[in-house]
């Protein structure tokens, strides 16, 4: 008898956990971002620009900026485009979203990546890069609002 006690009350906690858990995932919204993120580097490189967030009918500035670490060399300009998932309110979006990648731009090229800060925030972007860039490398993007 005092074992499926224990089971049931089991059952019921987990059944209201995954009820909280469900309801702030149903609360969670997604949004439209566009960056223009300007690269240059030799060994250690630097990334700089901007955007927009559009969110629930209202636009916000975004700021970016961020740091590489490994075969770095060259330049370029890069445009991306898409949607962040999973934020409650404009702030979610700011944050650091880190990556390991590697890729090569002579002239043009497209770019597609999908990143993830500390809040939760997914960022699905895409876009095309355009200069003479070659990077294998780590990096960190920290976005902010204006």
């Amino acid at each position: 008898m005092k074992k499926s006690s224990a089971l049931r009350a089991a059952l019921l906690a987990l059944t209201a956990f995954a009820g909280v858990t469900l309801s702030s995932a149903a609360q969670a919204d997604e949004g439209f971002v566009s960056l223009t993120i300007y690269k240059a580097g030799w060994i250690i490189g630097g990334s700089g620009g901007g955007g927009t967030l559009t969110f629930r009918g209202r636009s916000y500035g975004l700021s970016a900026g961020g740091l590489d670490y490994g075969l770095v060399f060259g330049g370029s300009k890069t445009v991306l485009r898409g949607r962040v998932s999973n934020i409650n309110r404009p702030s979610d979006v700011a944050g650091v979203y880190g990556a390991a990648g590697a890729g090569l731009a002579v002239g043009g090229g497209a770019r597609a990546i999908v990143l993830t800060n500390q809040k939760g925030a997914v960022l699905e972007l895409s876009g095309q890069q355009v200069g003479l860039m070659a990077n294998a490398d780590l990096s960190g993007l920290a976005i902010t609002l204006k």
